[in-house]
């Protein structure tokens, strides 16, 4: 179990740096220079796919970090 951790981690990482990447901004970039974006618009979709899966990943990401710290511990 040791031995499996440390590449679940790093394979969460990585399919969770990707489906950050891969998500739409909500806001263009001339909000951030003061323009108004006060559209909304829900999800749908793919990105609503990739929005849970992104939740998902960050979960299980989480558990294995906590697991990793209690097999070190024991």
């Amino acid at each position: 179990m040791r031995q499996i951790i440390p590449y679940a981690q790093i394979a969460l990482s990585v399919l969770l740096i990707g489906a950050i990447l891969l998500q739409q901004r909500g806001s263009s970039l001339g909000s951030s220079f003061g323009g108004s974006s006060s559209s909304y618009s829900s999800r749908r979709g793919m990105e609503k796919t990739l929005f849970i899966a992104t939740i998902i990943l960050s979960i299980l990401f989480f558990v294995a970090a906590i697991a990793a710290l209690i097999t070190r511990q024991g």
